[in-house]
């Protein structure tokens, strides 16, 4: 039987196990080298794992959806760069687990957001957007200014990210709950997003 174009057509089955094959090679030949490059692997100078209160913070903004209408990348083309600052690399998100690059852009990229405004800012665009942002389509969230977090909740998440290679130590991890008594789910987003883009500032 002649082993053509035309018959591999005509076997769905075949075509079928054909095509999962060569996408499977193209995945692994371009996912592949990736785990091996330290520009992926390996964190940027500096760079620090999340104190316990960003870390809670981070997963308030993962609750709230904020990632539905806010990127954290920058591409690495004029017009983004320009706009937002140095394009993200992968070596600032090796803490994250997953990261929360994203693409959607309803909002802000927010990249390069930390230290860009004041606490107070924050506290008053999370309560309100128009208040600081006139034009801004965002609801406000002003249950996180009376949300208190649940300090015993931490220690868990920091050992599972322990587990999964972020460097904590157990003294950090044991200390962690105290940074987190009376402090509300506002404080921890508001420390959340001021860390962002921080760390590719410095080497630039």
């Amino acid at each position: 039987m002649k082993f053509s174009h035309e018959w591999i057509e005509k076997n769905p089955w075949l075509l079928i196990a054909l095509v999962v094959l060569v996408v499977s090679v193209g995945g692994l030949v371009e996912i592949v080298p990736l785990f091996f490059q330290r520009s992926t692997t390996e964190p940027v100078a500096g760079l620090k794992p999340y104190s316990p209160l960003r870390l809670a913070g981070r997963d308030v903004y993962i609750r709230e959806g904020c990632y539905n209408c806010h990127s954290q990348m920058i591409r690495p083309f004029r017009a983004e760069t320009e706009r937002y600052g140095h394009y993200s690399v992968a070596g600032e998100f090796v803490y994250d687990h997953p990261f929360q690059w994203g693409s959607k852009r309803t909002g802000p990229d927010l990249a390069r957001v930390g230290a860009r405004y004041s606490d107070e800012w924050h506290r008053i665009h999370l309560n309100n957007p128009r208040d600081v942002v006139p034009e801004s389509n965002m609801p406000g969230y002003p249950w996180l200014a009376k949300t208190r977090l649940d300090p015993k909740s931490i220690e868990p998440k920091m050992r599972a990210l322990h587990r999964l290679g972020v460097p904590y130590t157990d003294e950090e991890i044991q200390a962690a709950p105290a940074e987190l008594v009376d402090k509300t789910e506002e404080d921890a987003l508001v420390a959340y997003l001021q860390g962002l883009g921080t760390q590719i500032k410095t080497r630039n």
